[in-house]
């Protein structure tokens, strides 16, 4: 097995800590999301890839799939687990996610959630046959309300970056935002999460109306 850790210049231990436990590391500057996982997976030299991010971790159980996985596919899906302040938020469980890939066959592109042309919530994909493995990718994106606040609002401004300005389509979303809540507290089961649960459910409902408003004020 091999490691390959891309560092976009960061400022902590990163680079120091991956050399010290073998990883090969390519340091470079940003040039976006989809770039950055694109270059990534063109320095991989290995007939299967896992694609894993900072925030991201691997529990026992998937970690034991994966080394057991028989490669009859051509690729796995694996269930990602979002935690909030340290918290596992049940609408934000079991998001199935293909981070399992044969090098050769993947595909990887924008989804941004409001639509248009930027360049984020990237998705890999391939063609089938493709399995599912067991165990969870545990996501700790979020430490606290603040950070939370703070890609949120990085997010909404690069997407409504991509999109073309429409008072008729912000009122729309901004109409759905409220039904998309309800959803989320009892189709998702927010509301069992209490105040964080619908503090984030409110903010997920909301982010196509905020995309949509912050291109207006381009």
């Amino acid at each position: 097995m091999s490691v390959l850790v891309v560092d976009h210049r960061s400022t902590d231990r990163t680079l120091e800590i991956a050399r010290t436990h073998g990883a090969a590391v390519r340091e470079r500057d940003f040039h976006g999301f989809v770039d950055a996982r694109r270059f990534a997976l063109s320095e991989v030299r290995t007939e299967w890839t896992l694609m894993i991010d900072a925030d991201e971790a691997i529990d026992a159980q998937l970690r034991q799939a994966i080394s057991e996985a028989a490669g009859d596919y051509n690729g796995y899906h694996v269930r990602r687990t979002t935690f909030y302040r340290g918290r596992a938020l049940r609408m934000w469980r079991n998001e199935l996610l293909l981070r399992l890939f044969r090098t050769k066959d993947v595909r990887i592109d924008p989804f941004p959630s409001a639509g248009g042309s930027a360049q984020l919530h990237e998705r890999c994909t391939c063609d089938p046959p493709l399995g599912t493995l067991d165990g969870t990718l545990l996501h700790y994106s979020y430490p606290t309300h603040e950070a939370y606040g703070a890609k949120y609002d990085f997010y909404t401004s690069i997407e409504a970056q991509g999109i073309k300005p429409s008072r008729a389509r912000a009122a729309i979303e901004v109409a759905r935002a409220v039904p998309r809540f309800l959803w989320y507290l009892v189709g998702r089961g927010a509301v069992a999460d209490g105040i964080d649960g619908a503090r984030v459910a409110w903010s997920s409902a909301f982010y196509p109306a905020a995309v949509r408003l912050k291109a207006l004020r381009r």
